[in-house]
């Protein structure tokens, strides 16, 4: 039954971790992008109302 078994790289299997390859100077926070994206649509309401 041993012989019948598959071994996996030993790099994980062929998956990789992106997070630790590059590392962005610029981080923004998803409240941050939620918060603009909340402002431009009540500045195209206003500017639809008038």
């Amino acid at each position: 039954m041993a012989k019948n078994q598959i071994a996996l790289p030993a790099s994980g299997g062929g998956l990789m971790r992106y997070s630790d390859e590059f590392k962005s100077k610029l981080q923004i926070k998803p409240s941050h992008i939620v918060a603009v994206i909340v402002v431009a649509i009540v500045i195209e309401v206003l500017l639809r109302l008038r």
